[in-house]
């Protein structure tokens, strides 16, 4: 798959060597805080979710979001992933997932653009009808990242997770095809 390009981002093809960022990423506890993970991962739980990743459709593989580091124009820096994970090909639905691990770049519009570009691809390039994701209760930045997006919110899974000690509510959130081409 070719790069996929957004303003000032561009998404590409998670590679082996990858497996180390990520595995700092995961082990921060500020960038999982919102995220689905509960234990501390190795190299070896890395190198087994790449690997069973990388057995899944191509449309499911994990993306990393690159951006020009400050100054430059020519070097790309990672700081992030997104991916749809699993696509239904009857309802031409998918659920997408985001994580930006360099702390320096959130609050500047990375996650909205990331999440824009992913619903063009999907929409545009994956014929799919709805792309959606949960968000917990305790994530407002990613929650105002969607709605930028154009992700709407379609209901609550009430004390649906558990994190650190106390059941939290998660939220449902959408964009349809027929509202993004509306845009």
């Amino acid at each position: 798959m070719p790069y996929l390009y957004g303003q000032n981002i561009r998404l590409r093809a998670a590679e082996r060597a990858d497996i180390p960022q990520f595995l700092r990423w995961i082990n921060d506890p500020e960038v999982v805080e919102n995220l689905e993970v509960y234990a501390p991962m190795g190299t070896v739980e890395e190198e087994s979710w790449f690997e069973a990743m990388k057995t899944r459709p191509i449309n499911e593989h994990v993306l990393v979001i690159e951006v020009h580091p400050q100054g430059e124009t020519d070097a790309w820096v990672a700081i992030g992933n997104t991916s749809f994970f699993p696509i239904d090909e009857k309802a031409r639905s998918v659920e997408i997932g985001i994580m930006i691990g360099e702390k320096e770049y959130w609050n500047q519009g990375y996650g909205t653009e990331t999440m824009r570009v992913m619903c063009r691809y999907g929409f545009e390039e994956l014929n799919l009808n709805r792309i959606w994701l949960r968000v917990y209760e305790t994530n407002p930045r990613g929650r105002n990242a969607y709605q930028k997006a154009g992700f709407v919110h379609e209901g609550t899974l009430r004390e649906a997770e558990y994190k650190r000690g106390r059941y939290i509510d998660v939220h449902v959130m959408s964009v349809l095809k027929s509202d993004w081409l509306r845009r």
